[in-house]
């Protein structure tokens, strides 16, 4: 029996944990969850995992359900987080929360000697280094929930890493992968969470719309792979069926094909490295596809690729300062109060201004969290 602890409960990656626990109450217990605001979907878990502690966003909502639930723990912010991270009673953390707010619980968890399966990428964007460091330190494992990594994860099993060539990150191109660059000044926030593909969560479908989804995973990609950036490709494939592939020395390629289905990268992470069965209503049938496209990365249509490459190969406090001025720019996009290209012009600027600084801390990294979003606000007021 593998005890988890869940973070970000009622997202979509939160959800569809959910449902794995759900399809293997044999292997897997739930022993804690967080949600943010949506307090109807933490009922509902309750009602099903009536665990002893939960979390959520705004400390009003923790007095209400303090009295709901007098025998259930419920903890608020940050501190919160940090507490369920702490926890000496599981095995687990799975970090499924959106932005920078994932990486101190990623932290605490691999402190207090937890393996960690991460669906929150901007951990590893903004504070690689560090996490890495903790990993070797606390001598814990850390599993790719992301459906890119996870493949790649996948296709590593039984070779040798220096026989590898490169790895081939595949990207759907979003919302609007067939319109040009002067087709997007105009394009609405609704069109921009219609992705032909996948279900995910507003933040992240934004992101892959503007393609800093995809270059924030070529960075995670060189933190958990230890693969230069030099040997990480992005390669555009409109179907999802393929999510990723790794080429090895002899030209070989290995790719792992699937449903667009999370729960299977999700069910993986907490599996390895057994393989379980899942229940899909849809999986994969490649006679019903027919066809599969592949086209090169244009960095030009996609800005923001080219500066995830730079921001990571630079490293310091660039990739933080991205992080943050795309979280502030695309939150203001999802609130109508900036045009979809603004995001791009922000995130580009907010890394053409910043003093590059090393990160050694995570003070450091709060310092250039804060200065990225600093920049953002300035800009998104500007453009009101």
């Amino acid at each position: 029996m593998k005890r988890i602890v869940l973070l970000g409960a009622s997202g979509s990656i939160g959800l569809q944990t959910v449902d794995v626990i759900r399809q293997h109450p044999d292997l897997y217990e739930l022993k804690a969850y967080s949600v943010g605001k949506n307090i109807e979907v933490l009922r509902k878990l309750l009602a099903e995992y009536p665990v002893d502690t939960v979390c959520v966003q705004n400390e009003a909502d923790a007095v209400v359900l303090r009295t709901d639930y007098p025998s259930v723990k419920v903890l608020s912010g940050d501190d919160g987080l940090l507490e369920l991270a702490e926890r000496d009673d599981y095995d687990v953390l799975v970090n499924a929360l959106v932005g920078y707010a994932g990486f101190a619980p990623t932290m605490s968890a691999i402190k207090t000697k937890h393996d960690v399966a991460l669906a929150n990428k901007e951990t590893l964007v903004v504070g690689g280094e560090l996490v890495k460091r903790a990993l070797r330190k606390y001598g814990v494992s850390l599993y790719p929930i992301d459906s890119e990594h996870s493949a790649v994860f996948q296709c590593l099993q039984g070779n040798k890493k220096e026989q590898v060539k490169r790895l081939i990150i595949t990207a759907s191109g979003g919302s609007f992968r067939n319109l040009k660059r002067e087709e997007l000044k105009n394009v609405t926030v609704e069109q921009a969470l219609a992705h032909p593909n996948w279900s995910m969560g507003p933040k992240i479908t934004i992101d892959s719309a503007t393609m800093m989804n995809k270059g924030f995973e070529v960075m995670e990609a060189h933190w958990l792979f230890d693969m230069p950036y030099e040997q990480i490709d992005v390669l555009m494939h409109q179907e999802s069926v393929i999510h990723s592939m790794v080429e090895y020395i002899d030209h070989s390629v290995i790719a792992q094909l699937g449903a667009p289905d999370m729960r299977l990268p999700i069910q993986y992470a907490l599996s390895w490295p057994e393989r379980l069965t899942l229940e899909e209503e849809h999986p994969l049938d490649l006679a019903e596809i027919g066809m599969l496209h592949f086209a090169k990365a244009d960095t030009e249509r996609f800005p923001l690729l080219k500066a995830a490459y730079d921001a990571g190969r630079k490293g310091g406090n660039l990739p933080a300062v991205m992080n943050a001025a795309n979280e502030a720019a695309n939150l203001a996009f999802r609130n109508h109060e900036i045009g979809f290209l603004d995001i791009e012009d922000i995130v580009i600027g907010a890394l053409r201004s910043a003093v590059h600084m090393p990160v050694s801390t995570p003070e450091d990294l709060e310092a250039a969290d804060a200065w990225g979003w600093g920049y953002a606000l300035e800009r998104i007021e500007e453009l009101k």
